[in-house]
């Protein structure tokens, strides 16, 4: 017997921790597959799309050692579908895996456990820093919407994430908003920075914890190494040279702090009739009243006021409705900062309780 009487839910949560990286249609059958390895008392399941490899580890008291390839997503949708509480037995005859629990049966396929490409887990000159989970997941959903998807500027479909002395750094930008935002750890470290891919982001974003759990961040120029609850993620890097996002951020002096709520509010009401393709809207700043205003091509229009305390020149820019909320949903403040320049020029937004944080956006014509 390959697996005896495991319970469900000890088997489907490590599977779902790794068979996010499976994708249904690959041109290797394999990689439609997840690696179970049985040996020292541990189950292991691997998977991998061979630029990302997420393992997961289950305790068991079986000594035996044995190891075989089954398909991911049928494995998980079979065990999503049996009752709770019920135990689960994997059996391997010839080229099959029979799973049985209670009077159910399932017979899956079975590829070479030795034909499972792996990605090295030996990762040579790297730098090492250890965090909280918590820490790492706040600061990469501060700026992972930002993220460019299939551009083919491939160096902007992932994360900047850089080291230099005790600060851990991350930056995201598609071309048309960036956003900045850095921690403190516990290191003194040779600047470093590597770009992460965008769906190494996700899925670690996913995995990590909402507690001060340790994560360990192991990366050389080719690899990142994380190791956290029992999980392995490693995933290849990105070449290229990220855009130098010091140049992107700029230093105004006209700031206008309002509140974020009301704003958010503002806006959204204003999408309501803005353009479904461009999703653009005015930003018409005048003494003392800001004016959110959206129009469509069936001539409808929309007109949000807040009042404000502004005393500068008065503004009237455009910019895409979706890119503002994105930043200010990933502000916890109360408050929000605004920073303008001429009526051509990027918009900052910042928070008066994170000084590390920076979200610009683009102008558009309207």
């Amino acid at each position: 017997m390959f697996i005896q009487k495991i319970e469900k839910e000890a088997l489907l949560k490590p599977l779902q921790v790794v068979v996010g990286v499976v994708e249904r249609k690959q041109t290797m059958p394999i990689l439609s597959n997840i690696l179970i390895e049985k040996e020292n008392g541990k189950i292991r399941l691997t998977a991998t799309d061979l630029e990302i490899q997420i393992t997961n580890i289950i305790e068991t008291d079986d000594d035996s050692s044995a190891a075989i390839t089954v398909g991911g997503k049928k494995l998980q949708d079979i065990l999503r579908i049996l009752p709770d509480q019920s135990k689960i037995s994997i059996e391997v005859k010839e080229n099959k895996a029979q799973i049985k629990s209670n009077k159910s049966r399932f017979n899956l396929q079975t590829l070479p456990a030795q034909d499972f490409p792996k990605l090295s887990n030996q990762l040579q000159n790297t730098n090492k820093i250890t965090l909280s989970q918590n820490a790492l997941k706040l600061l990469l959903g501060s700026i992972q919407y930002a993220m460019a998807q299939q551009d083919v500027r491939y160096y902007l479909n992932g994360v900047l994430l850089g080291v230099e002395g005790n600060k851990l750094k991350a930056v995201a930008t598609d071309g048309h908003r960036l956003a900045y935002n850095a921690i403190t750890i516990e290191a003194d470290l040779a600047k470093q920075e590597i770009i992460i891919p965008r769906k190494a982001v996700m899925e670690l974003a996913k995995l990590l914890a909402d507690d001060d759990s340790a994560i360990e961040l192991e990366f050389s120029d080719q690899q990142l190494k994380t190791s956290f609850s029992g999980i392995q993620l490693i995933t290849k890097l990105i070449e290229g040279k990220f855009p130098d996002y010091q140049r992107v951020i700029p230093d105004y002096s006209n700031h206008l702090s309002m509140n974020r709520t009301l704003v958010q509010q503002a806006l959204q009401r204003a999408a309501i009739l803005s353009n479904e393709k461009f999703r653009g809207v005015r930003f018409v700043l005048t003494e003392k009243n800001l004016s959110v205003i959206s129009s469509n091509s069936e001539q409808e229009e929309a007109q949000v006021e807040i009042e404000t305390d502004y005393h500068g020149e008065a503004i009237d820019i455009g910019f895409n409705v979706n890119y503002l909320l994105d930043g200010l949903n990933s502000i916890n403040s109360e408050q929000a900062i605004f920073s303008f320049g001429s009526p051509n020029s990027s918009i900052l937004i910042t928070s008066p309780d994170n000084q590390e944080f920076r979200y610009v956006v683009m102008p558009m014509r309207i």
